[in-house]
């Protein structure tokens, strides 16, 4: 018997699939409840990572991930993750997005622990997982529709016209994955994620696998929908420039096995940002190269491990 291996990015369709099926929650998504959402203590943190660690049962035992991993973001709030491969941040992250539970600890939204994927939280995966049989409309209207099936077809349409025009593809919707640069699919794998409405936008490593010049454009659009929609953002990255223009603080990661934050830099920079006035900044220098040495010599990563 032949067995299928699948990719990394089979993998991601399988999840974004599996979440549209999951996330069939136009009733749990009505003004009342969303209205209670919203009841939250006054100056009450938004999302907390409280003692959480990560522990995986292996042949040779216990292969603890994460250790002791706490942060507390505010609502509408950009933080970026930072660190060596290996050192846990995809993990961490998806315990935020409910596809994975912390072996000890707790991930709380608004002081409500996070037990499975929802709709107040959606990723954006770096190898895009759109379906590459429907075209990028199809691929945003469907998670419009998996979420909101009984809203009118015509709310829906307009959702999602209007999204597609949020990112620039109005003239793409009716093309499919294979017709599109990597630029333009991670536009669309953004479309579909924000018009579902989520609270927290959960990038991982999005502009990683693009070139230079459409890694700058789609920060900057990043920045610019972030500042409309009022979402908050946690993104991974392994780029300290990306990471220092486009975050409120950074959170930089010690190396794994049982990884942990290791600190916390505030990034002073007004809003809306300048690319070329920041880079003019003293200050921009001084927080690139304690980055720089936080990674490369205090938390060197040991390639003969």
């Amino acid at each position: 018997m032949t067995l299928h291996r699948f990719t990394p990015s089979d993998i991601q369709l399988f999840i974004v699939l599996d979440i549209m099926t999951a996330l069939n929650t136009d009733s749990q998504r009505t003004p009342q409840t969303l209205a209670q959402d919203a009841k939250i203590k006054t100056g009450a943190p938004f999302l907390t990572i409280e003692d959480v660690s990560k522990v995986y049962q292996t042949p040779r035992g216990p292969y603890t991930v994460l250790d002791g991993v706490n942060l507390t973001v505010q609502e509408g709030e950009f933080v970026c993750l930072i660190g060596h491969s290996g050192c846990g941040k995809s993990t961490l992250l998806n315990m935020v997005a409910g596809f994975s539970q912390p072996t000890h600890g707790e991930v709380c939204l608004k002081n409500k622990r996070i037990a499975e994927p929802g709709p107040d939280r959606m990723m954006v995966f770096q190898n895009y997982a759109l379906l590459p049989w429907l075209s990028a409309y199809e691929n945003v209207y469907l998670g419009v529709d998996s979420v909101y099936p009984n809203r009118p077809h015509g709310e829906k349409k307009a959702i999602v016209r209007h999204h597609l025009e949020m990112v620039g593809l109005t003239e793409a919707a009716d093309k499919r994955p294979s017709q599109l640069s990597g630029g333009m699919k991670q536009r669309v794998a953004i479309a579909r994620a924000l018009a579902i409405r989520p609270e927290i936008l959960i990038l991982d490593e999005p502009f990683g696998a693009l070139d230079a010049i459409t890694k700058e454009e789609l920060q900057e659009e990043l920045l610019k929908i972030w500042r409309e929609h009022k979402v908050t953002v946690l993104m991974i990255t392994h780029d300290i420039d990306e990471a220092l223009f486009l975050a409120d603080r950074v959170v930089m990661m010690t190396n794994g096995p049982a990884a942990h934050i290791g600190e916390v830099m505030e990034i002073p920079f007004k809003r809306p940002r300048n690319r070329a006035r920041i880079m003019e900044d003293p200050t921009y220098y001084e927080l690139r190269n304690y980055a720089l040495d936080f990674l490369f010599r205090r938390y060197a990563h040991d390639d003969a491990a």
